[in-house]
């Protein structure tokens, strides 16, 4: 469901009709008799919109969501399939917009409604970066491959599928270029929300142009707030107690959530949950097999001694400037540190050592346990046969994993 091609641009444009019924709609969510047949109107232009871009969407998760939500609302107002298509005229936003209430109800802050019941929640992490490296919910840290969608989390609050693309023509090594986040509706706090960044793209507001939940009383318990324009951007659902933030780095995308366990472990049906990547970590065939880059060393060093030498990205690193570069940024020799030498060896580009940066910043900020910020022992689910010998110095596994990346070249 959730693999596609790699496509560095989409040509889905779900986003240009969820704008379009958005601005024709604006403030009628709370229909009067005599503006349904409007609201029905443009109901079937949205769903014909759909249609039309229905094939240039498959696995889109905002399209997907659109269409769902286009039944929902066609069945609540009583819309017939068949009618005019066109568009009404645009609306503007009453005085007064939800976006200002402040008075949101207990329940849709968690913390607050949390406390009332019991002991404070526990706080769990998850990020994104790079070329790809994830660090899970339980602290695992994976370097994979996972080219195409792939889903970060799935549970019954909100799905996070992202997008990953060769950073080079005909390389293995992939980066995050596009990120959709689907907020679902919950109760009187959120209408359902989508989020959606892409490379060189990384708006301030949800697809439908608003930047917090919607016109329900709690709807300022979700907010879009931007830090730096086109770089950096937070999203505060406090309704769930959850935190996230998107960057761009370069051209590609980080992500980092902070999320209370109850919410992560909020799903209904768990054997649905094998690819939910922030959860379970990567399948094993998409991590990088750090038995096999150990062996990869002796056929690599017969290559240098009887061949050419192995295709190298443009303004190249060697290991050593690579390692000098990384420790500007991250002084500390952990798996952010590592993960930065690899990525400008396998890349050239300075960037992905900003993305480490950063993915440890944010890091620093959403952990909830301090003891824990540093990682200094990649993890790989393998059977007890299969599990790599330890007591290898961790900058050798750099060497190691970034010779056997640039085999792959």
């Amino acid at each position: 469901v959730f693999s596609c091609p790699p496509a560095v641009t989409s040509p889905c444009k779900i986003l240009k009709c969820n704008s379009e019924f958005w601005a024709a709609t604006s403030g009628s969510h709370h229909l009067g008799a005599e503006e349904a047949p409007e609201f029905c109107t443009a109901l079937r232009a949205y769903a014909h919109c759909t249609r039309r871009t229905a094939r240039t969407c498959r696995g889109d998760l905002a399209y997907h969501s659109a269409v769902h939500g286009i039944d929902d609302l066609m069945v609540q107002h009583n819309c017939s399939k068949d009618g005019p298509t066109s568009q009404p005229r645009l609306r503007t936003l009453p005085p007064g917009d939800s976006q200002e209430r402040s008075d949101s109800p207990e329940i849709c802050h968690y913390e607050k409604s949390f406390h009332k019941h019991s002991a404070a929640p526990n706080y769990t992490h998850c990020g994104l970066f790079g070329d790809p490296h994830l660090r899970t919910f339980t602290d695992t840290f994976q370097t994979c491959k996972v080219q195409g969608a792939w889903p970060l989390i799935d549970n019954n609050y909100l799905n996070v599928q992202v997008t990953n693309t060769p950073v080079l023509p005909g390389s293995s090594a992939t980066a995050t270029s596009k990120l959709t986040i689907i907020f679902k509706s919950f109760q009187e706090c959120v209408d359902q929300k989508v989020y959606q960044a892409e490379m060189d793209e990384l708006p301030a507001a949800f697809v439908d142009g608003s930047k917090n939940g919607g016109d329900k009383h709690g709807a300022n318990s979700l907010k879009i707030t931007e830090k730096v324009s086109g770089q950096h951007i937070e999203i505060q659902a406090k309704y769930i107690g959850t935190t996230i933030v998107v960057r761009q780095v370069g051209r590609y995308l980080t992500f980092a959530v902070r999320m209370p366990e109850e919410v992560v472990n909020a799903v209904e049906d768990r054997d649905s949950q094998g690819l939910y990547l922030c959860l379970r970590g990567c399948p094993a065939s998409q991590q990088i097999d750090f038995q096999t880059i150990r062996s990869a060393q002796a056929t690599e060093g017969r290559a240098r001694r009887k061949g050419p030498s192995l295709p190298a990205p443009p303004e190249a690193f060697t290991y050593e400037t690579a390692t000098a570069k990384c420790r500007e940024k991250l002084p500390v020799e952990d798996l952010y540190f590592q993960s930065c030498v690899f990525d400008l060896l396998t890349t050239g580009d300075v960037n992905f050592m900003l993305a480490a940066y950063y993915a440890f910043e944010d890091v620093k900020m959403l952990h909830s346990n301090k003891d824990k910020l540093h990682l200094y022992e990649r993890t790989r689910v393998l059977t007890p046969g299969n599990m790599a010998p330890m007591g290898t110095h961790p900058t050798l596994w750099v060497a190691l994993l970034c010779l056997c990346w640039l085999c792959l070249l």
